[in-house]
């Protein structure tokens, strides 16, 4: 599963836990007996670590996995695009460790310091940005990460629109365009994304996990959804969510790279984009 998966489960684990507070909880395929470990899932009390359990304690897994997830309509999806179904998600839990909030506040602290050298002007928000997947390229999700990315070519455009008011940290990883000339911390995995994202005003990108985390950190967010899925299927209310209104879309195309997918691209324009955020930091 990816993070954003890891994020959504976390909710109801909360409440199963709650119900059944003498068992260790735990996330898999409960079918294959065979649970998951997550970085998500770390600190997280509400969750077990299935790399260590108790012998004598009972074990309560939820059935969560790849195979099973409430908003796919498995019946209509085919071997190249998926099928969704309306679905609300709950904003998840993460829990975080001393030493990484710390971090989070020296990259924030590094990141200010960077605007200082830059800038005359004190900026108006701090904004949290991440332009494309870490799955961009990946042999089983690339085509389906290309179709729902937003292009470089409008991220670039976007940044240099806001550069000028907006102090911006880059997430970092290893496909990350680091030419935007805005803030890019020497590195920073998952969690530690997570961390910094608590500390800022706001995050934008597209639809995944960082978006997910934002929810669960109770953090505004403008997400690029484009016509892949739509925020019917894995919005929060509490996020602007750009979509693109056409009657192929959501698309769920994952078996090539597709032409509908462009034409979101180019119809959701920077100007779009500009008006959410300024939405979003009223």
């Amino acid at each position: 599963m990816g993070y954003g998966d890891d994020l959504i489960i976390t909710s109801i684990a909360s409440k199963v836990k709650k119900q059944n507070p003498e068992k260790q909880i735990i996330i898999g395929d409960a079918k294959k007996k065979h649970a998951f470990h997550s970085v998500v899932y770390e600190n997280n009390p509400d969750i077990s670590d299935c790399r260590n359990l108790e012998k004598n304690k009972p074990i309560q897994i939820i059935d969560y996995h790849t195979r099973n997830r409430p908003y796919i309509d498995y019946q209509n999806s085919t071997n190249s695009n998926y099928v969704w179904r309306k679905f609300k998600p709950k904003p998840g839990k993460i829990y975080f460790s001393k030493k990484e909030i710390i971090n989070a506040k020296e990259i924030i602290s590094k990141a200010k310091d960077y605007w200082k050298l830059n800038n005359k002007k004190n900026y108006k928000n701090i904004i949290f940005l991440e332009t494309s997947s870490t799955k961009i390229n990946d042999r089983q999700f690339g085509i389906k990460q290309k179709n729902l990315d937003w292009g470089e070519y409008n991220w670039r455009e976007l940044i240099n629109r806001i550069k000028k008011n907006y102090l911006i940290i880059q997430s970092v990883h290893n496909e990350t365009k680091n030419n935007f000339e805005v803030f890019t911390p020497d590195k920073m995995d998952f969690r530690t994304a997570c961390a910094v994202l608590n500390e800022v005003d706001l995050f934008v990108g597209t639809h995944g996990g960082l978006g997910h985390a934002a929810a669960a950190l109770n953090k505004k967010a403008v997400l690029y959804f484009g016509g892949w899925i739509s925020p019917e299927t894995m919005a929060y209310d509490i996020h602007e969510n750009v979509y693109y209104e056409n009657k192929l879309s959501p698309c769920g195309q994952y078996g090539r790279i597709c032409d509908h997918c462009e034409k979101a691209r180019k119809s959701i324009s920077v100007d779009i984009f500009i008006k959410h955020i300024i939405k979003s930091l009223v």
